[in-house]
C-alpha cells in the first residue's frame, strides 16, 4: 500500500514539474516573440498566429508528456501517434498548399521585409498585381490594388515569386510613373 503512494506521489511531483517546465518554456518563447515583433515593427495579428502556433504545440508536448508520465504504456501511445500523423500526413498530402501556405507564413513573420500597410509589386509573368496588403492571415495576403480591388494571394507564392516593396515616401512617385508609362505608350 505504502508502494503505492510513493508511486503516485512520485507521478504527481513528475507532473508538476512537467507543468512547470511547459509554463515557462511557453512564457519565454512568447517574450522573444513579442520582442522580434516590436523590434521588426509586425503588426499584433502576424504576432498573434505565431503564439497560437506556440501555444498548440507547447500543449501538445505537455499532453504527451503526461502520457508518459501517468503510464501509458510508449507502445501504445506510439501506435496512436503514428496513426494519427499518418491520416494528418495523408490528408496534409492531398492539400499540401494548406501545410505549405502555414509554413510561408510563419517565415514570412520572421524573416521577409513587408507587412501590413506596405506597397509591393508582385512580379509574376501571368498575374502581376500591386498594392498595399491590407492584411496577413494563415494561408494568404490580402492586397488592395490601385483599382480598389481586394485580391487574396496565397503565402506560398509570396515566397516562389520575386515580390519588389515600394517604401511608403515612394509611393506617390511609383505611381506617377506608372501613369507616365501608360501615357506615353504609342496605340496600335
Amino acid at each position: 500500500m505504502e508502494e503505492f503512494f510513493d508511486n503516485h506521489l512520485l507521478q504527481m511531483v513528475q507532473t508538476g514539474a512537467h507543468v512547470l517546465f511547459f509554463v515557462i518554456l511557453r512564457w519565454i518563447l512568447i517574450r522573444l516573440v513579442k520582442r522580434f515583433a516590436k523590434k521588426s515593427e509586425k503588426v499584433e495579428h502576424r504576432t498573434g498566429l505565431i503564439l497560437k502556433y506556440i501555444d498548440f504545440l507547447t500543449i501538445f508536448l505537455l499532453v504527451l508528456g503526461l502520457f508518459l508520465i501517468w503510464g501509458v504504456e510508449f507502445a501504445d501511445l506510439g501506435f496512436v501517434m503514428s496513426s494519427v500523423f499518418a491520416v494528418i500526413g495523408v490528408a496534409l498530402f492531398a492539400q499540401w498548399s494548406i501545410l505549405s501556405n502555414i509554413t510561408s507564413g510563419v517565415i514570412m513573420f520572421f524573416t521577409f521585409p513587408y507587412k501590413i500597410g506596405d506597397y509591393i509589386k508582385v512580379h509574376d509573368k501571368e498575374f502581376p498585381y500591386e498594392g498595399i496588403i491590407e492584411d496577413i492571415k494563415t494561408f494568404h495576403l490580402i492586397v488592395k490594388t490601385t483599382e480598389g480591388e481586394l485580391i487574396t494571394y496565397p503565402n506560398s507564392l509570396m515566397l516562389q515569386k520575386g515580390v519588389s516593396v515600394i517604401k511608403p515616401d515612394e509611393i506617390n512617385e511609383f505611381l506617377l510613373d506608372d501613369d507616365k508609362n501608360v501615357k506615353e505608350q504609342p496605340i496600335d
